[in-house]
């Protein structure tokens, strides 16, 4: 089915946002990382307390263990890749017509925006609140709404085929 502002596909084959969705979390969670790299260098801070702090989110007991950091890196980039699927799935499902569109675009970053608040606000501080104070609010807010521009991109891209 076609007629949307864009020219799209309005209903995205399930393939279509898999793959859109593998790739938008591959973005994502990459331009994460370069952004907290980036931002503790001129804090003057290193960023392998960052990926420590995920895995002792993930596996409190393995927070020390010499593979924290690997560890802490492949845990972000799994969680990422799956926020682009469920992120790229929930688009397809319940705004097809927004394939393509800037309304698409701005409703991706807004719903990492969502997500940052949920795990700020709801998640990190129950299960692990020494981790919100690794990176300060803002610098961490960016860092997903970075991950919702390189999401929605990719989104944007795979829409026009």
């Amino acid at each position: 089915m076609t007629g949307n502002l864009t020219g799209a596909s309005a209903l995205p084959t399930r393939r279509n946002f898999i793959g859109a969705g593998l790739w938008a979390g591959l973005a994502g969670g990459a331009a994460e990382i370069v952004w907290i790299a980036i931002y503790r260098q001129l804090e003057g801070a290193g960023s392998l307390d960052v990926a420590r702090g995920i895995t002792e989110t993930v596996f409190p007991g393995l927070a020390a263990a010499s593979y924290s950091v690997a560890l802490g890196l492949a845990i972000h980039m799994v969680l990422a890749v799956a926020l682009g699927v469920a992120a790229a799935w929930f688009v397809a499902r319940a705004f097809p017509r927004l394939a393509g569109s800037w309304a698409e675009f701005a409703l991706i970053v807004g719903i990492l925006a969502v997500v940052w608040c949920t795990n700020f606000f709801v998640v990190l501080p129950v299960i692990n609140p020494a981790f919100v104070t690794i990176v300060p609010y803002g610098a961490s807010l960016t860092s997903k709404l970075l991950f919702g521009v390189c999401a929605a991109l990719v989104f944007r891209r795979a829409a026009r085929g």
